[in-house]
């Protein structure tokens, strides 16, 4: 069973100290808890792909500890530095072409690595201290519903790994935001994520290209988080693109697990759960994945759950939600 640490001076030496000799450390992230391991070690990235079932072909993103430390591994433009003013550390990951220190197990054979440097304390303390970049994708089995807690990942980790660092709950609870940057005259969105794309339009004064079609089977993809299935719980999900009827709530069955967006007026079945008390996007998401957990952990035969609205985080949680309910 994995150590749970707390984020003290004397852990975190010794967890910078097991990163240096192949280990993995799962980490806590504004988005998701991740599983970290030395970026410029191919053999200890391929321990990250191992303990997760992880196919190869879906790469890893590196976090640094300030936009300066993004030049040892990869080749910047001028669009991705106003970008880090303006968001890092933060959870938008940039895809910009690789420095051949990075290995081939980290991008999935492509000449493309993405970046992004983080803002949750705990993890800034531990990449800080440590003369390397660290790969740290989810936290949690491949394709299997992200951790946003320690007791998430040691649920599902736990006896694959030794160290868990605890930074509490994290604040955005969906991941990163992924800008493709190869090309600065033409970004486009990757995957959805925790910063909505508006802001990044509003800052750079001009639309981005939105995510293209899910990637095909066997084929590498440019950033995580492109399958058709991921974030899954185990029990069959079903979604509906409107608001749920309050006739429907109240004659649920006892075995289907109902998920709104908004707690519902009147007196409902225990079966009724919710994700936020006023319909707030970013409450919704940050309790979207520790509800699916929840529900999966409950015994139901199945899950509804309401999509969000198509704009702003809406897009994050509807594309999450897409995917866990894909077959």
């Amino acid at each position: 069973m994995a150590q749970i640490l707390q984020p003290t001076d004397e852990n975190l030496r010794l967890l910078r100290k097991f990163l240096r000799i192949q280990g993995l450390v799962a980490v806590p992230t504004e988005t998701v808890y991740g599983l970290a391991a030395n970026a410029l070690d191919a053999e200890a990235c391929s321990k990250i792909f191992e303990a997760k079932g992880r196919p190869s072909n879906d790469p890893l993103i590196c976090h640094v500890g300030s936009y300066e430390d993004i030049h040892k591994i990869c080749h910047s433009n001028e669009l991705a530095e106003k970008l880090a003013k303006r968001f890092w550390p933060g959870p938008l990951s940039f895809v910009l072409p690789k420095k051949d220190i990075v290995p081939d197990q980290v991008t999935s054979g492509l000449p493309s690595v993405a970046v992004r440097c983080p803002s949750h304390p705990a993890f800034r303390q531990l990449i800080q201290g440590c003369d390397f970049p660290l790969a740290a994708p989810s936290a949690n089995p491949f394709a299997y519903i992200s951790p946003t807690t320690p007791d998430h990942v040691e649920a599902g980790l736990g006896q694959k790994i030794e160290y868990i660092l605890d930074g509490g709950p994290c604040q955005h609870g969906v991941e990163s935001t992924i800008l493709d940057l190869r090309d600065p005259s033409a970004p486009r969105i990757l995957r959805y994520g925790s910063l909505p794309a508006e802001d990044i339009e509003t800052e750079i004064g001009f639309a981005i290209e939105k995510p293209s079609p899910d990637l095909k089977p066997h084929q590498a993809a440019l950033a995580p988080g492109a399958l058709p299935k991921h974030y899954s719980p185990r029990t069959p999900l079903h979604l509906k693109n409107i608001a749920i009827s309050t006739e429907e709530l109240t004659n649920a069955p006892d075995s289907t697990a109902y998920l709104l967006l908004t707690k519902p007026k009147g007196k409902f079945g225990p079966n009724i759960h919710w994700l936020s008390e006023n319909g707030e996007l970013s409450q919704i998401a940050s309790n979207l994945y520790g509800q699916l957990r929840a529900l999966d952990d409950a015994s139901y035969s199945k899950i509804i759950a309401e999509e969000a609205p198509e704009l702003n985080l809406g897009l994050a949680i509807n594309d999450r939600l897409r995917r866990a309910a894909s077959q």
